[in-house]
């Protein structure tokens, strides 16, 4: 396959507006857990951050002057409104029906996910920033046990119905008892409102959500399978909750599923547990399947890498793998040939096109056949040619580059913006910190 990066691909890095997101402790050497979230609607850029404060920004203020997006900024804009939510801010999605509109207020409601006690869920009216709902999940999967980020209830996916105003979330929290380990989980359908209209709890880990496009099935990926729950993969009918069918690798452990993507009928699946790349069809019958980083025997060392991501779209799908890792040891110094790589594939599973990512993709934005990656740092690597956003085009695997001096961690995207989470980065080995702390926009071509 070609490297679809090349010296011929555009790189922006001074074309990104910025908007400061005040502080946060800079990342190390090592990635760290997701601590960021943005999402673009049709009028705002919502920041959320990991001390809660959540920040909806109007678009044309943040998209520069007559240049278009991406110029600099003469002054920052005052955001139109700023809420203090009750966890960490890690997830944020919009419901278009969601709410009653009063006050010269709109129907549109800005759903944040937390981290924290609270595990917390709040829907908040995109005019002014008001509160119209919340939910803590703490009361369906426990509240921790512990005083550590690890955990805490973690809100790690939402999925909006754009057509019904429906929202479906999963939640999750871990707790360790000596050798004993367990996992909580829920995954909720809300009504607009905040309703929650069905429940399916199991002892696994979701990681990972998506819903088809016509609105009828929620496809859940399950990451750490330890319990009774032994599947990887759930697809849910979205009216009721019922089980229509599941799928697993079939691999030994507690690593099943990294994420999930639907296609029409089909369903693309990362699998952590054998390292592959699934397509699935109907059922789960199994279309094909393609090695990504698979374990890899060099200079005397088992490596593998997880694949992390997956985006299917017209019969078309691309899936991102992370950090190398050994099987019979922590640390080691030697790479996996297929670490933070980007590949695509059709829908008879031929080869389109490939790239390499280089750092960690803590999650991966997608509109249509258009993929974002924020890329952050590749800690065996740590150079900070890593930090970037990298566009791909899903059919022919053109890219484009946007440097950033930090770590870029969370992305959005439409047909007209992209836009960034910077978190700053101090490598141990340097006394530097490289970037801050900020919101960056960009237009798109």
């Amino acid at each position: 396959m070609a490297d679809a990066e090349s010296d011929a691909v555009p790189e922006r890095s001074s074309e990104f507006a910025s908007v400061s997101l005040g502080e946060i402790e800079p990342a190390r050497s090592r990635h760290m857990w997701t601590r960021s979230a943005v999402h673009a609607t049709a009028e705002l850029l919502v920041a959320g951050r990991w001390d809660g404060i959540v920040t909806a920004y109007e678009r044309d203020a943040l998209e520069g002057d007559s240049s278009g997006a991406g110029s600099e900024l003469e002054h920052e804009p005052e955001p139109r409104w700023t809420v203090d939510h009750p966890d960490h801010a890690v997830g944020i999605a919009s419901l278009e029906a969601g709410g009653a509109e009063s006050d010269g207020g709109t129907a549109e409601t800005i759903v944040v996910a937390g981290r924290g006690d609270s595990g917390a869920i709040a829907g908040y009216d995109a005019e002014t920033g008001e509160q119209r709902w919340r939910y803590d999940t703490a009361a369906d999967v426990g509240e921790p046990v512990e005083d550590s980020v690890f955990y805490l209830p973690y809100v790690v996916a939402l999925e909006a119905d754009a057509e019904t105003g429906q929202l479906y979330a999963a939640a999750r929290r871990y707790e360790r008892d000596g050798e004993t380990r367990q996992w909580h989980s829920t995954v909720y359908a809300f009504e607009s409102d905040g309703t929650v209209r069905w429940r399916y709890e199991t002892d696994a880990s979701p990681i990972a959500m998506d819903l088809a496009a016509d609105g009828e099935r929620l496809a859940v990926g399950y990451n750490r399978c330890m319990g009774d729950h032994d599947t990887g993969l759930v697809v849910l009918e979205t009216e009721s909750g019922t089980l229509e069918w599941t799928w697993d690798p079939g691999t030994e452990g507690d690593r099943r599923v990294g994420d999930v993507s639907f296609d029409g009928e089909t369903v693309a699946v990362a699998s952590h547990g054998d390292k592959r790349g699934y397509l699935l069809g109907p059922g789960g019958a199994e279309r094909w399947r393609v090695d990504l980083a698979v374990p890899t025997d060099i200079d005397g060392e088992t490596l593998y890498a997880y694949p992390n991501h997956v985006h299917a779209n017209d019969g078309r799908v691309a899936f991102v793998t992370g950090n190398t890792y050994a099987e019979e040891s922590r640390e080691t110094e030697n790479c996996h040939p297929n670490e933070h790589r980007i590949a695509a594939f059709d829908r008879e599973a031929t080869p389109l096109w490939d790239d390499a990512v280089r750092g960690f993709v803590h999650g991966l934005a997608a509109e249509g056949d258009r993929l974002v990656a924020p890329c952050a740092q590749n800690f065996r690597v740590r150079d900070p040619e890593t930090h970037a956003v990298r566009r791909y085009d899903l059919e022919s695997g053109a890219a484009t580059v946007e440097r950033l001096p930090g770590i870029a961690t969370a992305a959005a995207t439409d047909d007209e913006t992209l836009a960034a989470i910077e978190e700053p980065v101090e490598y141990h080995d340097e006394d530097e910190t490289r970037g801050e702390y900020a919101l960056r926009v960009t237009a798109l071509e």
